[in-house]
């Protein structure tokens, strides 16, 4: 499934968006949904490739509650994003490439397992890091000089 995301990510760079992508799949392993970032193209902040495929997600299964869902995604998820998260139910998270500035599940900050919360995710990450970690670079070169 991190293969899948990584097709969203490189779709992502190919449209000069940064290179996040991400895949949700249901407790058989069958893709319910998967996007990229969008939020130059659609100027929407909020067009984050995890928003997305939540969005498109509860739209195909005709719920809001993803529960027996994993999100697969490139890069740890943002504060907006985890929120998401856990609000939707998801189960369980996969992602590429730690976010030490900006992530809001185990780098930054822990929005996945907050006990404060009503909703905990199952975290796994660093699958398929490199690569994900190499488009971002690609990226930021490209745009940061």
């Amino acid at each position: 499934m991190m293969r899948v995301a990584l097709e969203e990510a490189e779709a992502a760079l190919r449209a000069g968006e940064v290179p996040v992508g991400a895949v949700l799949a249901n407790a058989d392993g069958v893709i319910v949904a998967r996007a990229h970032n969008l939020r130059q193209t659609r100027q929407d902040p909020t067009a984050h490739a995890e928003m997305l495929v939540l969005r498109e997600a509860a739209r195909a299964l005709g719920r809001w509650r993803l529960c027996d869902t994993t999100l697969y995604v490139t890069l740890e998820p943002c504060a907006m994003c985890a929120g998401a998260l856990v609000l939707a139910r998801v189960d369980r998270l996969v992602f590429a490439v730690p976010d030490d500035r900006a992530g809001a599940v185990v780098s930054a900050f822990r929005v996945a397992d907050d006990p404060r919360l009503n909703h905990r995710l199952q975290v796994s990450g660093g699958v398929e890091q490199e690569a994900a970690h190499t488009l971002l670079r690609q990226f930021f070169q490209a745009h940061r000089g």
